[in-house]
C-alpha cells in the first residue's frame, strides 16, 4: 500500500463519488427498482399497469379466507370486475354471445397460473367474490405473500387464491 497524505484521499474520495455519480451507480438498487405492478394484458380495449397506489384510489372490499393449516385471514382489495372493467372487458348487458368464450389466466410470479371464465366473474352470471388483495389482516402483503394476490372468497379450497401476483391476461377463445 502507498502512503498517502490525508488531503489527497479526500480528493481521490471526491473523484471517486464524481465517477460514480457520473455513471449512473449513484442509486442503491432497492430505489432504482420499479414500484410493483400489476398488469392486464390481452384482448382487452385498454392495457394496464396498476400500482399499489393505482389500486388503493380503485373501489375496494374485504374477503375472508381459510386456507388449510391456517386461521381465517381478512383480505381487502379491488373486486377483479372494477379492475377488467377498467381495461375494457365485455361485463354486464355486453357480455354475450361470442364474448362468453372469454377467460382471464392470472399469473404468479413464480410461474403458478389459474384460470376464471369471464362469466363466473361478471355479477350478472355468478356468485364470486374475488378481488385482487395488497393488504392481509390490515398489513401490506410483502415477500412471498404479495404484493398482490387474488382472493376467491368462496372457492372451498384457496388453490386459485395465487400469491405473487403480476398479470392478469385476457384471451378470447372466438373473435
Amino acid at each position: 500500500m502507498i502512503p498517502m497524505h490525508p488531503s489527497g484521499r479526500s480528493a481521490c474520495l471526491g473523484a471517486l463519488l464524481a465517477l460514480v455519480a457520473a455513471t449512473g451507480f449513484s442509486q442503491s438498487p432497492a430505489s432504482s427498482s420499479s414500484p410493483a405492478a400489476l398488469k392486464v394484458t390481452g384482448d382487452v380495449s385498454s392495457a394496464l399497469t396498476l400500482t399499489a397506489g393505482d389500486l388503493a384510489q380503485m373501489p375496494r372490499e374485504s374477503v375472508k379466507l381459510q386456507e388449510a393449516g391456517h386461521d381465517a385471514a381478512s383480505y381487502e382489495g379491488v373486486p377483479l370486475r372494477e379492475i377488467l372493467k377498467k381495461a375494457g372487458v365485455p361485463l354486464g348487458k355486453d357480455l354475450r354471445g361470442k364474448a362468453l368464450s372469454t377467460y382471464v389466466l392470472a399469473k404468479a410470479k413464480d410461474g403458478y397460473e389459474v384460470v376464471f371464465s369471464l362469466a363466473e366473474l361478471d355479477a350478472d352470471f355468478g356468485d364470486a367474490r374475488i378481488i385482487v388483495a395488497d393488504k392481509e389482516d390490515g398489513k401490506p402483503l410483502a415477500g412471498e405473500r404479495g404484493p398482490f394476490r387474488l382472493a376467491v372468497a368462496n372457492d372451498k379450497r384457496a388453490a386459485r387464491s395465487i400469491r405473487m401476483l403480476e398479470e392478469l391476461e385476457v384471451v378470447r377463445l372466438r373473435k
